[in-house]
This record gives structure tokens, sequence and C-alpha cells, in this order.
């Protein structure tokens, strides 16, 4: 996969490859078009930035239109911001150490988790074409606002190669046991759309592992007992293209016992999602157990999770505990040495250049609402991201 090493912003010969207006013909194309130069300006850190004039529908545009960091006035605060997400901490923490306002922070995780979710589109295209690993499904629980309104983020995750392929996201109801005040309010709370459930978010991820896999391989899904999955893969579009390998929850014993010879095959096939998960929980503040840090939008906890699954792939190592530096990205040939978040950020995408799917078009746009919140934020600047 060719990505930069450098930044645009440190790029010195640099020169534009498409127009950056979606509106324009020359948007999409894939080699070069024709522009011109059209002056420059200078930023308040003395830097000149060239300008240029789109030859087919003369809109003028600047270096830094194609770099991360467009419009924004302390672009210095995306890689801590980053780096602060991925490691457990909250808005409101990163902005008393970065010395901004906590609106700031969030501002800026949405953008990163934009970002994120084109470079998995990215590197999902770029994948070998022989790729045929065998993943496997789960879903990580969450809820957004309040215990009343769980989420459930499904995760697909390579079986050896630990590689993250995908998220997706659902709303389902409150489980388990609820005294009559809980019971009441839960019922006084705003319906949510639950995107189909569990069946719904695993047929979609499903689904775009055979969008972007080898097209005549019969690939391989490692999941537990959940008949969601059992259904999903029934589905027309992907019934007989899948092969499901079902792997039990069994009962465990008491606490320190032995486990059971079920328990450890069970284990051992789902230890890639098992692992990705205890790494969510550990490493995002809204997805601890105990927390106050909880999302209040599910797009919200989607975009800082479509940003750990990058961090996952390209610039954590398999493991910490050996001096292993090797990725999963690695693993999969996208890249040959571990990424920085410098270079992660290195320039921007474009959604309308890549193809991106449906679901994650949504989540992009933050179409997805919150029923509960009396105003959703979308994502529909004219100039922006």
């Amino acid at each position: 996969m060719h990505w930069p090493i450098q930044p645009v912003e440190k790029q010195r010969r640099f020169a534009p490859r498409f127009c950056p207006d979606r509106s324009c013909p020359q948007h999409k194309l894939p080699r070069r078009f024709s522009y011109s130069r059209h002056g420059s300006f200078g930023r308040a850190d003395g830097r000149s930035v060239p300008r240029y004039r789109c030859s087919t529908c003369h809109v003028t545009f600047s270096k830094q239109a194609f770099s991360v960091s467009y419009y924004l006035k302390r672009p210095e605060l995306l890689a801590p911001v980053a780096a602060g997400l991925v490691n457990g901490a909250a808005h409101r923490q990163i902005a008393r150490n970065l010395g901004c306002a906590p609106s700031t922070v969030t501002r800026l995780a949405a953008r990163l988790g934009r970002h994120a979710l084109l470079l998995q589109v990215l590197a999902l295209v770029h994948l070998p074409s022989d790729d045929t690993e065998d993943t496997v499904l789960d879903h990580a629980e969450s809820f957004e606002g309040s215990q009343d309104d769980p989420i459930a983020i499904a995760t697909l995750v390579g079986r050896h190669s630990w590689f993250v392929y995908g998220l997706d996201g659902s709303t389902h109801a409150r489980t388990g046991r609820r005294s009559p005040f809980q019971e009441l309010r839960r019922r006084q709370r705003p319906r949510r759309d639950p995107r189909g459930g569990y069946e719904g978010s695993a047929a979609r991820l499903l689904g775009l592992r055979l969008r972007y896999g080898p097209k005549q391989a019969k690939l391989t899904v490692l999941s537990d007992d959940k008949p969601d999955y059992a259904r999903a893969l029934a589905r027309g579009e992907l019934h007989g293209r899948l092969r499901h390998v079902v792997l039990p929850n069994p009962e465990r014993g008491q606490k320190g016992a032995p486990r059971s010879a079920l328990a450890r095959r069970r284990d051992a096939g789902m230890f890639a999602n098992d692992l990705l998960h205890a790494l969510l929980r550990h490493s995002l503040a809204h997805h601890h157990r105990e927390t106050i840090a909880f999302p209040r939008r599910i797009v919200a906890a989607l975009e800082r999770a479509f940003l750990f699954g990058a961090w996952r792939n390209f610039i954590k190592g398999v493991s910490e505990r050996r001096p292993d530096p090797t990725t999963p990205a690695m693993r999969k040939q996208l890249c040959r040495e571990p990424w920085t978040w410098t270079r992660l950020l290195a320039r921007r995408l474009f959604p309308d250049r890549l193809s991106v799917p449906d679901s994650w078009i949504e989540i992009y746009r933050r179409d997805w609402t919150t029923p509960a919140l009396p105003a959703n934020t979308r994502h529909n600047l004219q100039h922006a991201f």
C-alpha cells in the first residue's frame, strides 16, 4: 500500500494528483490532472503554502487541502490527541494535558475517527488477492448515554495475523434483571433503531469481508454459539459463501478451577478477538467497565473504535512483552515497518475517491443519530472533511 513517509506539510516536491473539489470531473481521476500555480499564502508558523488552480473547474485550492490538518487552527494537537485517546485518557484529561478546550478534543476525535475509517477502507482494498485467512467474529458491549441504552460493536479479526478487518455497530434492549424503577425509566426513553441488532451488524461485516476478499475462495469465519451469527450467515447474499465454525461458550467452573477441554478449544479459536476486546477495554476510556467517560453517541464510540483499529493495525506491535515490532498490517504485507502517528496522519483521504460501504458512510457523515439527545451534530461541511 503506497503511503507517504512525511506529512504533506513537509513534502518539498509536492504535486496535486487530483482536484479536491468533489464536484469536479477530475476529482476521481487516478492520474495527475491539469493545473496551474496560483500564488501562495503565509501561515502564522512562518510556512509558505502554495496555491493551485484546477484547469477544468477553475477552483483554487492550496497544498493544505491535502493535509489531515485542513482548516485546523492548532494542527499540532492531532497526534497527541490520537495518542491520548488510545491510551485510556478521556477528553477532559487530554484537554488538561494539552492546554485546550474539551470541545476541541471532541471535534478532533471525530476527525481522527473519520480519517481512520477511510484508512481502513484503503487497507482493505490493498489486501493481497490471495488473502484467505480465517477470521474471528464477536461483539464488544458498551452503552450510549445510559446503561438503559446498550450498544454492541461487531469486530472481525484475522485469526493468525490479528489484523482488524472492520467494525460495525448495533443497538439492543437492556438485558438482565431490572428493578421496577429501572424498567419504568427504560420504557420512557426514546426508541432507537437497532439496525438489525447482532444479526444485522454481523451480516454487514461479513459482507465487507466478501466484498474486499478473494472472489472465488470459500472463506472461514469462527464465532461463538450466539444464534444471531448463524442467522446472519444464512442470509441470501452470504449463504453458502462462508464456512461457519461454531465454538460454543462452555459453562465455566469456579474461579481458579482448571478449564475443560471445550473451554480451551473455544479460547484458542477466539483468542484473536478476545485479545482485541481486552485491549479495547484497557485502551479506550469509554469502554472501561466502570467509567464516567461513556459515549453519548454510538457514532462517537465507533469513530474512536476505528481510530483504535488503525493504531492496532499499523502502529502497535503484535507483542509488547517480546521485542517484536511486527504489526498486523506488516503481516498482511500492507507496510514494511511500524508506523508512527505522524505517518498515519501523513495525508488526507477523500471518501468520494474510495469505495466506502454505505454503512460506513453513514458513520462518516454522522447520520446515525441518538434519539435521547436534543441535538445530533452531523458532518455536512462544505469544504472540510
